[in-house]
């Protein structure tokens, strides 16, 4: 019995393309022999639009889908590069404008230098820029590129923006340092342009974060100092060579012994920002001797002529 079963048992075992051929033989078959037989194919045709219809439009549906989204990664495609090209140019404008901010603050930097050169043009100067200072926010002390071999002695004044800076302390061969009148040592003899009345101006670390510098011991009888008044180097300093702007009165308080006034100064230099200075070559010391030489000079010239 098992072997007759064995008889009987076959496996169809056909590849795809030979089921696919026998198919086709069969449909060439079946349509050589409805029009052989004369048989009408309008079931087959209904039968086709049946089956065959719905297909094509479920291949349309899919194509249009395939389409569409083709269609629509192109224009994804096409927006990536052009938000691409937009960024580019946005870094090319914005390089562009950090170079006129820089070219701009250049220019002002460099026609603040020209009218204060213009300004104390009586003055020998030299231009030098700042090229470090001490630890903190403003410069208090700093160092600049010019030093002895540029003309540059201790006792030079500093002037920059439109007023005086400071004074050097110490100088090498290719720098110097340079103490402003904002530290807390820093002491100027000064006067009002108006009145000529004589102050001391004192540095002040904490109140310049307000841009103000102290100013003590003015002689003001007649009351006629106010708030704008402004405030040079004297002719009696010391180490300051005379007429050198400081800033202007903020701010005016009569002391206890009612003899003298206490106030602020606005400065007009902005000792957050420094960078390009100029340096008075002459010592307020160099001006004191060229005037008793040029005063022995006349002197010996009347008794020459007498």
């Amino acid at each position: 019995m098992k072997n007759l079963k064995k008889k009987f048992r076959f496996r169809i075992n056909l590849k795809s393309k030979h089921l696919l051929a026998i198919m086709t033989l069969f449909c060439l078959c079946c349509i050589v022999s409805t029009f052989a037989s004369g048989i009408s194919t309008a079931p087959l045709q209904e039968a086709a639009g049946i089956v065959i219809v719905p297909f094509e439009k479920s291949i349309e549906k899919i194509g249009s889908m395939i389409r569409s989204a083709r269609d629509s990664f192109q224009d994804k495609q096409d927006l990536i590069f052009e938000n691409e090209e937009l960024k580019a140019q946005i870094d090319s404008l914005t390089t562009q404008n950090n170079k006129l901010i820089q070219d701009q603050g250049e220019y002002q930097r460099l026609k603040e230098l020209y009218d204060l050169d213009q300004t104390y043009e009586e003055y020998p100067k030299v231009a030098a820029t700042i090229i470090s200072k001490d630890p903190g926010n403003w410069y208090d002390t700093f160092m600049i590129n010019k030093g002895s071999k540029d003309g540059i002695r201790v006792d030079n004044n500093v002037i920059a923006g439109k007023g005086l800076v400071g004074i050097v302390t110490e100088v090498g061969s290719s720098w110097a340092t340079v103490r402003s009148i904002i530290d807390d040592s820093s002491s100027v003899s000064a006067m009002t342009v108006s009145t000529s009345d004589n102050c001391i101006v004192n540095g002040d670390l904490e109140l310049i974060d307000e841009g103000k510098l102290r100013f003590e011991q003015l002689y003001d009888q007649e009351n006629k100092v106010t708030v704008g008044e402004r405030i040079v180097t004297s002719n009696i300093s010391e180490k300051f060579v005379e007429g050198l702007f400081i800033g202007y009165v903020s701010e005016v308080e009569v002391d206890s012994n009612n003899l003298t006034k206490t106030g602020t100064i606005v400065t007009p230099v902005d000792f957050l920002h420094l960078k390009d200075v100029f340096v008075i070559t002459v010592n307020k010391q160099d001006m004191t001797d060229d005037s008793a030489a040029d005063t022995a000079k006349s002197v010996q010239e009347g008794a020459d002529e007498e």
